[in-house]
């Protein structure tokens, strides 16, 4: 990678058109200042309202559009700076940008925190005369049902208060898993497939679990959870605490469970995280096949875990140029009809797209913007196959945004985390299966359903193990249990026995895999990958099976933004997540698929 990062250009070296267009948002900075300016200086006269939001139906409505327009200033500063900063974080006015524009955020914050604790003051009676006083507050009516809603979880403004002073000490156990896991934490040399000495880190440690040489592999895969094991008694405690204090703040809350309380915030039932579990459970024989057939094209006496990364496929190479893997995009997603073409075509064209690496930007990929802006897309694009899935996976985020944006006010025109990934991850299932049907040569076929298997596997199957260990533990402690390092190894040992089968040697180091996995410490979050993946794929099926009613569900779907909650607002999409189907509709496809892929090898 040394030598490759060489050849990079410097940004002022890039065609405009592989850029994005930040000038349409602020075409300089002391444009950008006046904005940050007038922000902050509404946010001070914001504080007019304090003790007043209950007062009359008219200071209400003023108080929650006025608090609308301070947010759609402030987040369209913040997203320039941040976006400015992505391009090139070596530079140091950049820097300094995107430190105003948080700080500022922070302020803004601060100033507007007093309306939710007054709109819970106001008796549901009082609310129901305003509506009919003023027509333009019924706009306002999801908003201020979501918030009444969780009355009966909002305690005292004193104890709300001592909670939220308690806010930095509760964080404590994930800043110092943090601070061990990603900056004290040192793992070994091995030897690579060339014999050079390469220390094994947090970011290599997948790649060098992709190795061919099965050595590399298992040097990797030891050396890492050897490591681990020497710290595994202070793991235990860091997510013990973590732990303790979701449950303590369920508790005070009044809520159930720990569970109930993390998904209560996006009125989720309880229901649809055990129906996951369940789902998948009844299809672990799809998956244990799978690791047949991954024991077989290896050709490996045994299966190892360290086994489960490397691809089945070898020596297939696709080079697609970003002007080719535009066009493959646009023709995977053409079931989707001219409204959605229209917009990815928009994107496409009117620079949404900051395409290719360049010394200082930011890595990886997302997709950005503010709700005055275009939805912004970073990649840093390698004529992979990856990197058309990743254009393509981000651009259906872009979409979702650019509907929802164009669709709803401010207030409903962004959309919660558990209806995030359906978008995007639609557009994988669609291109995905466009690329299946062209595919006439054998190791090309082979290699794309290996890279959607894989998808299934890591954020179906893995994502629910690691929610189901979740759910365990947590009701261990809630019973009054003591979370040992043994207890959660143990735990972890057998789950993995139960997810992979018996084709698989589960080694004992993968019992302390829990140490490594961040998504432990943020209550309750990973089983939305999969729900979103299994919403997405089912949506996906519906929309090549019934063609132009399933797509006008799905662009309203896409419409609706956060007007609605995530459960009802994909149920316009064709998708009830209250039920078994959608997993179970998703998880028949990944058996169709392993049934090709034992065909094949």
């Amino acid at each position: 990678m040394a030598n490759e990062r060489k050849v990079f250009k410097e940004r002022k070296d890039i065609p405009m058109e592989y850029t994005w267009d930040l000038q349409s948002m602020y075409k300089d900075k002391k444009e950008w200042e006046e904005d940050l300016k007038v922000a902050l200086k509404k946010a001070d006269e914001y504080l007019n309202y304090k003790g007043r939001i209950g007062e009359s139906s008219e200071i209400l409505l003023n108080a929650l559009k006025d608090r609308d327009e301070i947010y759609r200033l402030i987040s369209k500063v913040y997203s320039y700076a941040s976006m400015k900063l992505d391009e090139d974080t070596r530079i140091g006015e950049n820097q300094a940008l995107a430190d105003k524009a948080l700080g500022a955020y922070v302020q803004v914050e601060e100033k507007t925190s007093f309306v939710v604790p007054e709109i819970l003051q106001i008796d549901e009676e009082t609310l129901k005369s305003y509506y009919e006083e003023k027509e333009e507050l019924k706009l306002y009516r999801h908003h201020l049902d979501d918030i009444l809603r969780q009355k009966a979880h909002v305690l005292s403004v004193r104890e709300e208060n001592l909670l939220a002073q308690m806010g930095e000490i509760a964080n404590v156990p994930q800043q110092i898993y943090s601070m061990l896991n990603n900056a004290d934490i040192k793992f070994p040399t091995i030897e690579d497939e060339e014999g050079n000495e390469v220390e094994i880190t947090q970011g290599n440690f997948i790649p060098l679990m992709e190795s061919k040489d099965r050595k590399v592999r298992k040097a990797a895969f030891e050396g890492l959870y050897h490591t681990y094991e020497g710290f595994k008694n202070t793991y235990a405690q860091t997510l013990s605490g973590n732990i303790k204090k979701n449950i303590f703040n369920a508790r005070v809350r009044n809520y159930n469970s720990s569970m109930e309380a993390s998904l209560d915030r996006n009125n989720i039932p309880v229901s649809v995280y055990e129906n996951l579990i369940k789902s998948v459970h009844n299809n672990l024989d799809s998956m244990y096949k799978y690791m047949d057939v991954r024991k077989r094209a290896l050709g490996v006496d045994e299966l190892h875990m360290y086994d489960l990364y490397t691809p089945i496929v070898k020596d297939i190479e696709f080079n697609i140029p970003y002007k080719e893997g535009k066009q493959l995009i646009l023709e995977g997603l053409h079931p989707l009809k001219d409204e959605y073409l229209n917009v990815v075509k928009e994107g496409f064209e009117n620079r949404w797209i900051d395409v290719y690496e360049n010394p200082g930007k930011r890595s990886g990929a997302y997709s950005g913007g503010a709700y005055d802006s275009k939805p912004y897309i970073l990649t840093n694009y390698h004529n992979t196959l990856d990197s058309v899935f990743t254009v393509a996976h981000e651009m259906g985020h872009s979409v979702h945004s650019y509907f929802s944006r164009k669709n709803q006010p401010f207030i409903y025109g962004g959309y919660s985390i558990f209806v995030a990934e359906v978008a995007s991850t639609a557009n994988e299932a669609l291109l995905l299966d466009h690329m299946l049907k062209k595919a006439d040569d054998k190791g090309n076929r082979l290699y794309l359903l290996n890279h959607y298997l894989e998808q299934f596997r890591t954020t179906v199957y893995r994502q629910t193990m690691f929610a189901e260990f979740e759910k365990i533990i947590y009701e261990y402690v809630e019973k009054g249990g003591s979370l040992t390092a043994d207890y959660l190894s143990d735990i972890y040992k057998k789950l993995n026995e139960k997810y992979y089968g018996p084709d698989v040697v589960i080694d004992d180091e993968i019992a302390i895999e829990w140490a490594r996995i961040p998504h432990f410490y943020y209550n309750y979050y990973v089983f939305q990958y999969a729900t979103g993946f299994s919403a997405a794929v089912s949506l996906a099926q519906q929309i090549l099976e019934e063609g132009d009613s399933a797509v006008e569900r799905y662009i309203n779907f896409l419409k609706s933004g956060s007007s609605d909650y995530p459960i009802n607002v994909l149920k316009t999409a064709g998708v009830d997540m209250t039920t078994v189907e959608p997993v179970d509709n998703a998880l028949k496809l990944f058996a169709q698929l392993v049934d090709e892929m034992d065909r094949l090898i």
